[in-house]
This record gives C-alpha cells, sequence and structure tokens, in this order.
C-alpha cells in the first residue's frame, strides 16, 4: 500500500513524504499547512498536493504517514453532543505500550500528544479542557475504539479523495465510550478567558463551528469584541 501511495508521488511531494521520520515530525508538518474550512475531505494524497488539511484529512494523513514509520493506520474519533460543536479526529500510535497521537487542529489544544498514555481514555481526557465551542462550553462526550484503516485499502483511501467516504460512514456508525456521567455534564464550569485566548490563538473563523443556538448565560462569546487574542 505505501508503495503504491509513494507511486503517486512526484519529487518534492516524495521529499516531504520522506522526511516525516517521527510522529512529531508529521504533526509539524501539519502545523504548518493552513486549516482547510473548505467543505470537502483531502486524502492524504491531496493533502500533500494542496498543503492543506481539516481535522478528518489531518488525521488521515498522520494514519498514513505513521503506517510507513511501521505503525497500523489508527483513527479515533472524539464525540460531542449534536449541535454543539464539531467532531475531532486524530490517529494514534503506540510507543512501548503507551498511547500518543498526531491530529490537524484549528485550535490549539487539540493536536500532538506524546506517547506517554497508558490506556486510550486517558490519552482521550487530555483533550478534555481544550475541547470547547465557541460560547466556551466544553463539549468533549465520549470517544470510539480504534478504528484500524487497513480494511478500506481497496478504496485507495491514501491517494483517492472517493476512498474516504467509507471510513466516514464507518466512523458514524462506531461506538461510542462515554467520559463523563450526567451530573458531571450538569456541573461542568465554562472555560476561562485565559484558556479560550489561548486555545483560540490564530483560529480561521471560518473552520470555527458556530452552534444554532444562543448563548448560554455568563458564556465566553467567541465574538465579543473586548476579547483581545493577541
Amino acid at each position: 500500500m505505501i508503495e503504491t501511495f509513494e507511486a503517486h508521488l512526484n519529487a518534492a511531494q516524495r521529499e516531504t513524504w520522506c522526511s516525516l521520520s517521527s510522529p512529531f515530525r508529521i504533526q509539524s508538518f501539519l502545523d504548518a499547512i493552513p486549516y482547510s474550512a473548505d467543505p470537502f475531505n483531502r486524502c492524504p494524497l491531496r493533502v500533500l498536493q494542496d498543503n492543506l488539511a481539516n481535522c478528518f484529512d489531518g488525521a488521515i494523513f498522520a494514519a498514513a504517514a505513521l503506517r510507513r514509520l511501521g505503525h497500523p493506520p489508527l483513527l479515533v474519533n472524539l464525540f460531542v453532543e449534536e449541535e454543539t460543536d464539531d467532531e475531532h479526529v486524530v490517529a494514534i500510535f503506540k510507543r512501548d505500550g503507551f498511547f500518543g497521537a498526531v491530529g490537524k487542529s484549528n485550535v490549539v489544544g487539540l493536536r500532538f500528544r506524546e506517547p506517554i498514555h497508558r490506556s486510550l481514555r486517558e490519552l482521550t481526557m487530555t483533550y478534555f479542557e481544550y475541547y470547547f465551542n465557541i460560547y466556551g462550553e466544553k463539549t468533549l462526550r465520549s470517544y470510539s475504539p480504534p478504528l484500524n484503516l487497513e480494511p478500506f485499502d481497496r478504496a485507495g483511501w491514501m491517494w483517492r479523495d472517493e476512498g474516504l467516504e467509507p471510513i466516514i460512514e464507518r466512523l458514524d456508525r462506531i461506538r461510542r465510550i462515554p467520559l463523563l456521567t450526567a451530573q458531571q455534564v450538569a456541573e461542568l464550569s465554562p472555560v476561562d478567558r485565559r484558556t479560550f485566548i489561548a486555545t483560540l490563538m490564530d483560529a480561521d473563523d471560518a473552520g470555527l463551528y458556530r452552534p444554532a443556538y444562543p448563548p448560554p448565560a455568563g458564556s465566553t462569546v467567541y465574538d465579543d469584541p473586548s476579547l483581545s487574542r493577541g
């Protein structure tokens, strides 16, 4: 599969691809390219061609690049309550039995994680405090078991945008593992202003999810002109 993918690369793309020699280098590449607010998804080849990616594209790309390093191509989907926020997808890997992650995000806190986490739940919970919407509501609620992309190889997901559709459909149906109790959700605090401002640093406004409901009382609102994001 890797050899077939690499046959589609031109010289410049191959040079970039071959430079991704560690999970951190994969993350650095994703951090260096703009976040895509386009209403479609890019396969790994198209990410290299366009130098653009959204969170799903970035996770797919990272899974492919991790595969080249000998890791299975695994995704984990992070879920929210419906209509409160975007879902988020990361590629996960293990080193010496500990979980780490690579991700593309429009915000600061939902990207790389060192492989130091003893369980998938422990890894997922490191995203919790940074996973909030533009109203400052903490929105992460559940996560999926790892999805191995190897069974989707026949769709050509590494070099065909159309090959991503079976993966998206599978993630829509995948089992969700709850993180919080109903009581914990009811008692959540809003995000503090410093975390809110820092996490949204350099965010692309076009890529931010905007809930259809009005801001709850006491929320921190992204469009508040008094907010300085530096």
